[in-house]
């Protein structure tokens, strides 16, 4: 048997969104800017999928900028924020830990510029207390930045009551909803969110295309200069093949959120369930607020490396972390912020489930994760040291 579960790195396109891809490639290839009919086609295009896009979030179409995908949107987002703040002369900026890298890194180089930016603690189970938040606000914020849930743990975030605190403050709000959009409810207008970032890719849309709402009166600064697409926002001519199949996408992940949600939380309960038998193993991030197919699990006394070659040798697709930082070698930045050690969050394992995971396919899982983990603790010096009381257990 052949599991994929890691569904958080990317999602296998949907027939819908191929088939909007290809039509465009076929029947409406010509350049939007154009005057002419086939542009003039491609053009309608490009605006339809605005308008799909802006209707699942509760968007103005005009709100709605395309670009290369999330890292892209949260780039502009912060930047545009910070530029906002520096005319106002506030040039401070909340956000936490464990964002993803485009908003961390994004941070780091601003305050190389001189902004000051305050992270808050996300606790244990990797989560934002208000009260902690509305703290930290000072005169001269200018912005809170905090993801909508997040890539690894998967924890959902009190969006609406972010929204609300800064909202009363006068702060702008951007929330990274690469994770959350097409499979939580979103509606940026109740929630308060002056800006969000989304990629097509994790709603079974294409790679390479996403989509950035600010909203009406927010001054974008342009990271691509050029030509005058995206009403000047962001130069280059228009991904239409891509943003055709993104709206397709994600119009048909909003139509079928709420029995998605359900049949993948019932079976992420299953999975949490099966994982917790094995001695020594820890649920990472709130167990009730999260996403409907995230499990992210710490195994005492093993590497994940080891872990993650050995379910593939099974046909199980899985990963220990952020897609974006496979390649290295330190624990994951998010397990170290909700106080994982060191020697912990090195056997990470993250499974995320798609729409269609069957009940055969997460007793799958249970499985083997509980034969892997045995056979590698198995030949472990480590392990050997924990069970003969000469270290101590932490979990």
């Amino acid at each position: 048997m052949k599991v994929y579960a890691d569904n958080a790195a990317t999602t296998k396109m949907s027939p819908t969104a191929i088939s909007a891809m290809v039509a465009v490639m076929e029947n409406d290839f010509g350049n939007p800017s154009s005057l002419y009919s086939i542009g003039q086609s491609a053009k309608e295009v490009l605006e339809q999928a605005r308008s799909d896009i802006a209707a699942v979030i509760n968007a103005d179409p005009q709100e709605i900028l395309f670009t290369s995908g999330g890292s892209e949107a949260d780039n502009q987002a912060l930047r545009s924020a910070a530029e906002i703040g520096r005319k106002k002369g506030k040039k401070h900026i909340i956000s936490t830990p464990f964002e993803h890298h485009a908003i961390l890194h994004t941070l780091n180089k601003l305050e190389q510029e001189g902004y000051e930016v305050t992270l808050l603690p996300v606790h244990e189970e990797g989560i934002v207390r208000i009260e902690e938040l509305e703290a930290a606000i000072r005169e001269d914020t200018c912005l809170v930045t905090i993801m909508f849930a997040n890539n690894e743990i998967g924890t959902v975030q009190p969006i609406a009551e972010i929204g609300e605190v800064c909202h009363k403050h006068g702060v702008l709000f951007h929330t990274d909803a690469v994770q959350a959009a097409g499979h939580l409810p979103i509606d940026v207008k109740a929630m308060h969110i002056d800006m969000l970032s989304s990629s097509a890719h994790k709603y079974h849309g294409p790679k390479g295309v996403g989509f950035l709402y600010a909203r009406k009166g927010i001054a974008l600064t342009n990271l691509i200069e050029g030509g005058a697409q995206e009403k000047g926002k962001r130069a280059g001519t228009e991904n239409v093949p891509g943003i055709a199949a993104m709206a397709a996408a994600l119009k048909e992940a909003a139509g079928h959120m709420t029995e998605n949600a359900r049949h993948q939380s019932a079976l992420r309960d299953r999975l949490i369930k099966g994982l917790s038998e094995i001695p020594h193993s820890a649920l990472n991030g709130d167990a009730v607020h999260r996403l409907p197919g995230n499990v992210n699990f710490c195994f005492e006394g093993i590497e994940g490396e080891s872990l993650l070659l050995l379910l593939d040798d099974r046909g199980i697709s899985a990963s220990s972390g952020s897609a974006c930082t496979s390649g290295s070698l330190d624990p994951s930045h998010v397990l170290l912020s909700i106080g994982r050690v060191h020697d912990v969050a090195h056997g990470s394992l993250r499974l995320t489930l798609g729409e269609d995971i069957t009940e055969e396919e997460v007793d799958y899982l249970i499985r083997n994760v509980q034969e892997v983990v045995d056979y590698l603790r198995s030949f472990s010096p480590f392990w050997r040291d924990l069970e003969d009381g000469k270290r101590p257990h932490i979990l």
